[in-house]
């Protein structure tokens, strides 16, 4: 392998499902951008799927360069052999200096057949992204220990550089006029190449919000100490026009969904305000909550963890703070 010859630019996959581009893919676009303007390159957007070329001007809206459109039939549903190998067809043709992947069900599939397939090293559930000035080495930063520590990974001697971001790291470009280039490939894939086939697809219906997006968020962890405590929690969050969620310990217990955990193992937040009630402020969990505006720590323990990371720290009894909370949210609405 020849390092030199790799200067095709930035590559993101572009996640698209039923012909909606998933936010991570908005989100690592617009991460791009700032890597590719340190490597003096453009950021490019693979697309597959079957008619969605009209997702490429999104993409192109939110800062990619140039979009690579991959269409065929046999990509209208997801498999892994298809996907794999039209995207590694356009690597080897192509030559990207860095792809990125989003850490969605999808990624965490794709993006290791790709590295394994190209030969290439890849770091998985990133936390950070940046660009060595000397080397100009793509710098992936992970949890790494059971998050007891942050490692930054670096891959030398193969290309692509490739790494697997989760979805609320970072925050996507807003939408402009840009222009870009759109690029439809001419897609070698025969039935033969797909091992799989989809032969339906079932969506199970779940009442469970997506606290990635929600601008007040009230957390519980241990110290709620059940699932009756969770229903407190749901009141203050509802007054506020927020959600819930919670520590890892809070999902293992079963005191609500797993798909509301925050943290290393869950989500990442980044909203307004973040009320972290009866969680002590492990590294598991901060890691996925640490970016939010204003942190309010109720716990009756004033020397947890999370007491120091917080804006405002309330030391007591989470109940009688809760409930005091939501009466004075509650008395200040009926003022407006």
């Amino acid at each position: 392998m020849n390092i030199a010859d790799y200067k095709g630019g930035v590559w993101v996959f572009a996640e698209q499902r039923d012909g909606v581009l998933q936010k991570v893919s908005l989100e690592l676009v617009g991460k791009g951008t700032e890597i590719a303007k340190k490597l003096d390159t453009k950021v490019v957007a693979v697309l597959l799927g079957e008619n969605i070329k009209s997702l490429a001007d999104e993409l192109v809206a939110h800062g990619a360069d140039e979009v690579l459109v991959c269409e065929s039939p046999l990509l209208k549903d997801f498999t892994t052999d298809g996907y794999t190998k039209v995207i590694c067809d356009l690597v080897n043709e192509k030559k990207p200096e860095v792809f990125l992947v989003g850490a969605s069900f999808i990624g965490r599939d794709l993006g290791p057949r790709i590295a394994g397939r190209l030969k290439t090293g890849l770091t998985a559930d990133c936390t950070g992204l940046d660009i060595d000035a000397e080397g100009g080495y793509l710098l992936a930063t992970r949890p790494a220990f059971g998050g007891n520590l942050i490692a930054t990974i670096v891959c030398e001697n193969h290309r692509p550089q490739m790494a697997t971001v989760r979805p609320g790291v970072f925050d996507k470009l807003p939408e402009s006029d840009r222009k870009g280039e759109i690029v439809d490939v001419e897609v070698a894939l025969t039935e033969s190449d797909i091992r799989t086939k989809v032969i339906e697809k079932v969506k199970v219906e779940r009442n469970v919000a997506d606290i990635s997006e929600a601008n007040f968020i009230v957390a519980g962890g241990r110290g709620i100490g059940s699932a009756e405590g969770f229903e407190l929690l749901k009141e203050l969050a509802d007054v506020l026009g927020g959600e819930i969620a919670g520590s890892r310990a809070a999902i293992e217990k079963g005191w609500i969904d797993k798909e509301l955990q925050v943290g290393q193992t869950g989500k990442t937040v980044k909203p307004t305000i973040y009320i972290a009630v009866g969680i002590s402020g492990a590294i598991q969990h901060t890691s996925g909550m640490a970016d939010s505006e204003y942190i309010i720590a109720i716990n009756k323990d004033e020397s947890a963890p999370i007491m120091k990371l917080a804006d405002l720290a309330l030391v007591g009894d989470y109940k009688n703070v809760v409930k005091e909370l939501i009466e004075q949210v509650k008395a200040k609405k009926m003022e407006d």
